[in-house]
């Protein structure tokens, strides 16, 4: 009996939950969920300080600058970034200053050394320490006041926020060295079949390569897991058993194999994986990938739960897609666990058999800015579930309900991009 795409995912889902955090450095942290709020522990910046190098001065002093008229100043320091002011402004005076610099007491703007004497031909440069200001500046203008970005106290980020590059450098400006992050969910990707050799070996007759492996380590990667292939395990129960030992072994949190759950594939498959734990075996109505195993692997006081993905390579990855997604991304504390779901104009007509199908297609933006999507293109002509090289020319699956038989060309369907900018859903 098939059941229905949303009951097996429901049912998978249950046996997830969010991972415990780990503390990462900084340099660590990208791309990762940080697992707690941050409120800033002081002003950012920590004091009033100067946006321009130029001169620190009281704005009083120079309303009347102008090139034609300049205000002559009788400069009493120099300060630089890192470094503070010897003494204080006074009426008449500047402090010569650099970017970042802290502003003197008593001096309340900065004038750039564009709009100084430090500018001007050499021949008419008035001689130190007098500084000739050609521009009139308000108060505050070039300064910048402390806790003019942060305020101390001030809740910064939220828990459960994926760390992008300005993230980070904003809990460096904080004075974050390592922080607590959602652990990255370990994977155990296992391939199973006597036919398969490793990718970079010779082909025999009767052989093919496994390129499962290498496809499922890089989609665990992309949903931000940390994968652990475990290479072959031959249809005995030896190396099958080995293989899932060794996995347990390294404490992964998901077992994802490929192959070995479709009628008529070696029993001893089923048997070694129900003798390691609680094993259903479903038939679901989704195409490609009807074959999927689901259950719990035993391990001294742990139940590891084990996803058993069909062998042909698309099958395999559009079981990833709607079953083992989601999965990773809830336990690495990643939102939404789905991907969004778009609105697209259909550009040739298609057919169903009765069951959910997820249809490779392409997907782009019409000049009317809307968005279209074939599900033939470049090539491909037919959605078979061993035609890998098809997803390379799609980026997203059109989701065809079992209860649509056929659709014609225009009409409206919805489209699940294969990668999608979470900030943006």
């Amino acid at each position: 009996m098939l059941i229905s795409v949303q009951h097996a995912r429901t049912s998978i889902l249950e046996y997830f939950s969010l991972l415990p955090p780990e503390h990462v450095t900084l340099w660590e942290a990208a791309t990762r969920v940080l697992a707690q709020e941050v409120v800033a522990g002081h002003d950012v910046p920590p004091f009033r300080n100067s946006a321009m190098d130029g001169y620190a001065v009281r704005g009083a002093d120079v309303t009347a600058a102008s090139r034609s008229a300049p205000v002559r100043l009788r400069v009493v320091a120099q300060v630089a970034a890192g470094a503070l002011a010897e003494r204080e402004v006074g009426p008449g005076e500047a402090v010569r200053i650099m970017t970042g610099a802290p502003m003197p007491d008593g001096a309340d703007a900065v004038v750039r050394f564009e709009d100084t004497s430090e500018l001007w031909p050499v021949g008419e440069r008035p001689a130190t320490p007098i500084v000739a200001i050609c521009q009139a500046v308000p108060p505050w203008e070039n300064v910048r006041a402390a806790g003019e970005d942060l305020r101390e106290g001030e809740a910064v980020l939220p828990s459960g926020t994926l760390l992008r590059p300005a993230h980070l450098g904003v809990l460096a400006s904080l004075g974050w060295g390592r922080l607590p992050v959602v652990r990255r969910p370990r994977v155990a990707i296992l391939a199973t079949g006597d036919e398969l050799v490793n990718a970079d070996a010779p082909l025999e007759a009767g052989k093919i390569r496994n390129s499962n492996e290498t496809t499922m380590a890089a989609l665990v990667a992309q949903a931000g897991g940390e994968p652990l292939p475990l290479g072959i395990a031959r249809d005995n129960v030896e190396s099958l058993s080995a293989k899932l030992r060794e996995g347990l072994a390294a404490g992964v949190d998901l077992f994802l194999t490929s192959a070995g759950v479709s009628v008529g594939d070696y029993d001893i498959v089923k048997e070694v994986l129900a003798a390691e734990g609680e094993m259903t075996f479903w038939q679901v109505a989704i195409k490609p990938g009807k074959p999927l195993a689901f259950g719990l692997l035993n391990h001294e006081s742990r139940r590891v739960p084990l996803l058993g993905l069909p062998g042909n390579p698309v099958a395999a990855m559009v079981a990833f897609h709607v079953f083992a997604q989601p999965a990773i991304r809830l336990m690495g504390g990643r939102v939404p666990l789905f991907p969004p779901v778009y609105q697209a104009r259909l550009l040739d007509s298609i057919e169903n058999s009765g069951r959910r199908h997820y249809m490779r297609a392409r997907y782009s933006r019409a000049e009317d800015g809307t968005l279209e999507v074939a599900t033939r293109g470049s090539g491909v002509r037919v959605q078979g579930s061993g035609i890998l090289s098809s997803m390379v020319w799609a980026n997203c699956f059109v989701v065809v309900p079992e209860t649509v038989n056929s659709l014609p060309v225009g009409a409206t369907v919805e489209i699940e991009p294969f990668v999608w900018v979470e900030e943006d859903v």
